[in-house]
């Protein structure tokens, strides 16, 4: 079974949100990196680009699938990881330490929205 870990903030699109003071560090899953196996890209943002919660702010793709991802809050994004520009393959590796983009929140309150790890789980469980 696909790991989550504790304390952090998950989205139906599987994407984790670990928060930082004002700052969300948001990634994509153990789930979702397993589901879509071997990653040959990953689609990020620009930083400063402002996003909505819910909407979408790039992608995964592997040899058998292209995945959109969705940002779970709102807000500017402030950095994004460029390691996976040349190394998409650390999301498999593992897909917790490796993070996509940091976000600075408009409204920590989105994150009440989000599941917990529990939450999360049981719902993988049904897909």
């Amino acid at each position: 079974m696909a790991k989550t870990v504790e304390g952090l903030f998950y989205s139906e699109s599987h994407e984790w949100v670990k928060v930082e003071g004002d700052v969300a560090v948001i990634g994509i899953t153990d789930f979702a990196q397993h589901a879509m196996g071997d990653l040959s890209y990953v689609d990020m943002p620009e930083v400063d680009d402002e996003l909505e919660a819910g909407e979408e702010f790039g992608a995964v793709e592997s040899v058998k699938a292209a995945s959109d991802l969705f940002c779970p809050v709102s807000g500017t994004v402030v950095e994004i990881n460029e390691a996976l520009e040349d190394a998409p393959e650390l999301l498999n590796e593992d897909a917790f330490a490796n993070w996509i983009m940091k976000v600075k929140m408009n409204d920590p309150s989105e994150l009440e929205s989000l599941m917990d790890a529990a939450a999360y789980e049981a719902m993988c469980a049904n897909e």
